[in-house]
């Protein structure tokens, strides 16, 4: 994986917005407008390889799924749509290297690449509109209402209108703005170099608070209730609380690594993957450790929640999962490359990438 400076967070999205994604679906990075990493889909009680795609160089982002499709962007400079019930190409797109999680908001198709474009297309992979920046587009992409939102490495997040013109710029100092952008009640929370959350008007692009949070943000934060929770690259997961605009709680690594990969959220766990090459399920209410689960590397790849069940990649080439009660190891399964983007559920499916471009498609054999 690429070294990343700064990490930039946001959460939450006004589930009218999404009304074109199904229970079957997993159209943006974390899956659902809450940004929480949980599908209410099933996976069967052991995983099968179905099938694999091969692209040209590594998959360092999420796959989503929509209407029976994936879409994964790869470092050889394509966006794939592959059909889930064989792993058959349907399309490919040739861009920029493609590192972040695409996105899908009816017909159409979202990607940003490491040369600074932002593409839309439709449903046949066919461009409608570019927006080019001076810097890498370094999140995924959100929505607000008809609006599209992304981060950049110019320091800044964009709104664009549906016709791919900009509405507005926020500017943040220091680094880039690198978690998925979404929005709730109007607002979007974004964080940067300088340790703040801001609350961002998301119709106008104004500031309307800030939070200190004590260290920069490594991932997309997930909502809860009145709560996001995110781990920092000062070796933290936050628990913060919109209403009282204060840190709720926090957890520190054991053994003093970031968190880079994003929460997981449940009615009563937060779990996260740590540098410290362990995945840790920590209380929602009080952020005390409840369990932690040791791989053989990095943990830079955010948990997905299934049911009763975790699902997590390592820098080790392994995929695995976890009890969601016990923390105890249900299957191991080895892949041919390291796991740094989240994996994505579908129609009893789970697909991830793999560092040396391969999609697995992984599901219960018929």
């Amino acid at each position: 994986m690429r070294p990343i400076r700064v990490l930039l967070g946001a959460t939450l999205v006004i589930t009218a917005a999404w009304a074109i994604a199904t229970a079957a679906d997993w159209p943006v990075f974390r899956g659902n407008p809450r940004q929480d990493g949980v599908s209410p889909d099933k996976l069967p009680d052991q995983l099968t390889e179905l099938w694999q795609f091969k692209t040209g160089d590594s998959i360092e982002g999420a796959p989503v799924v929509a209407g029976g499709v994936a879409y994964v962007g790869s470092y050889d400079k394509c966006l794939y749509a592959v059909t889930v019930v064989d792993g058959k190409q349907k399309w490919k797109f040739t861009g920029g290297p493609f590192k972040n999680a695409p996105a899908v908001r009816g017909d159409r198709v979202y990607a940003g690449d490491l040369d600074g474009t932002l593409y839309c297309l439709d449903a046949d992979g066919k461009e409608k509109w570019k927006f080019t920046t001076d810097s890498e587009v370094s999140s995924g992409v959100g929505f607000a209402g008809d609006r599209v939102l992304f981060g950049c490495g110019d320091e800044s997040l964009y709104c664009l209108d549906p016709d791919g013109k900009k509405v507005w710029q926020f500017k943040l100092p220091g680094g880039p703005v690198m978690g998925t952008p979404a929005v709730d009640n109007d607002r979007t929370y974004v964080s940067g170099c300088d340790s703040t959350l801001h609350v961002v008007d998301a119709k106008t692009g104004k500031e309307e608070a800030a939070i200190e949070i004590g260290g920069q943000t490594g991932a997309t934060p997930a909502l809860k209730g009145d709560r996001l929770y995110v781990g920092t690259m000062s070796n933290q997961v936050l628990a913060i609380d919109l209403k009282k605009k204060e840190i709720a709680w926090s957890f520190e690594s054991p053994r003093k690594q970031p968190f880079f990969a994003s929460t997981a959220v449940t009615d009563k766990l937060v779990v996260v993957g740590c540098r410290d090459k362990r995945v840790y399920a920590l209380d929602r209410a009080t952020g005390q450790q409840v369990w932690a689960f040791a791989t053989e590397g990095k943990v830079e790849a955010s948990p997905v929640v299934v049911g009763s069940r975790v699902y997590v990649g390592s820098q080790d080439e392994h995929f695995y999962v976890i009890d969601l009660e016990k923390g105890t190891q249900v299957q191991k399964i080895k892949l041919d490359g390291q796991v740094s983007g989240s994996a994505a559920v579908s129609d009893g499916k789970l697909l991830v990438g793999t560092s040396k471009g391969t999609l697995y498609c992984f599901g219960e054999k018929k």
